[in-house]
């Protein structure tokens, strides 16, 4: 009630007739364009609950003349096609062509895109489209609901969901991102993997003097505290010293990236039972395996991080020299040190994360999604940053074995521990705490490490064009 008709081009001259007048009622101060301040107000005032950012959102994707104002032309061709895109995604949900979209066919529509969500959430986020209280959405509720919303398609209302792998904490354990079919084909996956690549990058240089600290603390057999550990790594190396190691940790996301994303899109056509639908644990399981296969590719580069982060001034004039060095003294071998315990960790992590993942999302949807289904920033960034703390914690004295075994350089008299022994030597001489060795930078680097990949990604996001 109350809304004006306007709002139902029935055909074409209606359409422009209706956004005329639909224009004219925004246009407040008469200047024949409307800014952000007057579409803000426009359509709070006729009832369109708009979310912050809303109205510069639509502004700018209408703006063909960047004056930051949309003139009439621009205003209606945007709605149209805003509108042909709403169209299609309205088609596209409703299965059984009746014209109507219930619960279940959202369910499924987002089970197709590989989120599960109960019958509650379903029916949850069609009550907030749904006005007539039908339980069902036509056409007209759903045009009316994201005509001014720049949320195209259900895709996007779930990719706020969908586990984002921007958050790079330096230890790439996390299971791929899914890509839909559209973004395939118009190759902004790749788009997407750079920016994630690039976010790494900046995130890991920008924590790696604590990731240094951490790779010490777990190969040292004496206590080290932070501040005495840093003083004696400036001590040895100066200032520089401190990112000794990043070299390799940066250039080794790109190829890894590449190689989980391609094997993740093979094991998912191989363990899916029905093609183009793929449940959870078949996606753990195609997730898991990618990335033993991309840590199997890359891990020599994993044991040139560990030498190289270790060494003195001096001991490596650069990577090739370590890899030269390497192979000559220790042999090919050397290069696949800790790998079990590195394979194994992925399980624990994975499997954590996404469970850990999974419950906050559910628990955050049926606690908080009144009005809408995206949960902020804030909200994502937390449950990625908690669910990822949790897989740590669970696979971190495997990873403190990988990186010790990786260390142990076969000089005469050293011994080369295998795996069972080494565990319980360590349990043995520090006891339980010592598998949990070096946690404290390793926790400390979570939320710089973070924050620092999704400011990174957002702009490389846009600089590429990704729009949101």
């Amino acid at each position: 009630p109350g809304r004006p008709n306007c709002l139902n081009p029935e055909c074409a001259e209606d359409a422009s007739k209706a956004y005329e007048e639909l224009f004219a009622q925004l246009d407040t101060n008469r200047d024949g364009k409307v800014d952000v301040s007057e579409l803000k107000a426009g359509l709070t005032a006729m009832g369109f609950k708009i979310g912050k950012g809303v109205a510069q959102k639509i502004v700018s994707s209408g703006d063909q003349d960047k004056d930051d104002k949309l003139d009439f032309s621009e205003f209606s061709k945007y709605l149209k096609e805003h509108e042909k895109k709403l169209q299609l995604t309205f088609k596209s949900l409703d299965k059984n062509n009746d014209g109507r979209i219930d619960f279940m066919e959202i369910k499924q529509s987002l089970a197709d895109l590989g989120v599960e969500v109960t019958k509650e959430d379903a029916k949850k986020i069609l009550k907030s489209i749904d006005v007539d209280g039908t339980m069902t959405v036509d056409w007209n509720e759903w045009r009316e609901h994201f005509l001014f919303n720049p949320a195209t398609n259900l895709q996007e209302i779930i990719r706020y969901w969908k586990h984002s792998t921007v958050l790079d904490i330096g230890d790439s354990l996390t299971i791929p991102d899914e890509f839909t079919e559209d973004e395939k084909t118009t190759g902004l996956w790749w788009k997407q993997l750079a920016a994630g690549a690039m976010a790494g990058a900046v995130s890991r240089t920008g924590t790696a003097p604590l990731d240094r600290m951490k790779v010490f603390m777990q190969v040292c057999s004496n206590q080290i505290s932070l501040v005495g550990g840093f003083k004696q790594m400036l001590k040895e190396g100066g200032v520089t010293s401190l990112w000794r190691g990043n070299g390799v940790n940066v250039l080794k996301i790109a190829p890894e990236t590449a190689i989980k994303f391609m094997a993740y899109e093979q094991y998912k056509k191989l363990l899916s039972t029905e093609p183009g639908k793929i449940k959870t644990h078949e996606r753990f399981m195609a997730g898991s395996l990618a990335g033993a296969t991309a840590q199997t590719a890359i891990y020599p580069m994993e044991v040139m991080k560990t030498r190289l982060t270790l060494r003195k001034t001096g001991q490596y004039s650069g990577m090739f020299d370590c890899a030269k060095k390497i192979l000559k003294n220790e042999g090919v071998k050397a290069f696949y040190k800790g790998y079990v315990p590195n394979i194994l960790g992925i399980i624990p992590y994975a499997g954590i994360d996404l469970a850990v993942y999974e419950s906050l999302k559910n628990f955050w949807l049926s606690r908080y999604a009144k009005d809408t289904a995206n949960p902020g920033v804030l909200v994502l960034l937390g449950c990625g940053t908690i669910s990822s703390t949790c897989g740590q914690l669970a696979s971190y004295p495997l990873a403190l074995i990988r990186t010790r075994m990786q260390a142990q350089a076969s000089v005469e008299g050293s011994e080369q521990l295998p795996m069972s022994r080494m565990v319980k030597k360590i349990l043995e001489k520090e006891g339980f705490f010592g598998l949990y060795r070096g946690i404290l930078p390793n926790f400390m680097k979570v939320i710089p490490a973070v924050s620092i990949s999704y400011v990174v990604y957002e702009y490389m996001r846009s600089g590429l064009g990704i729009q949101k």
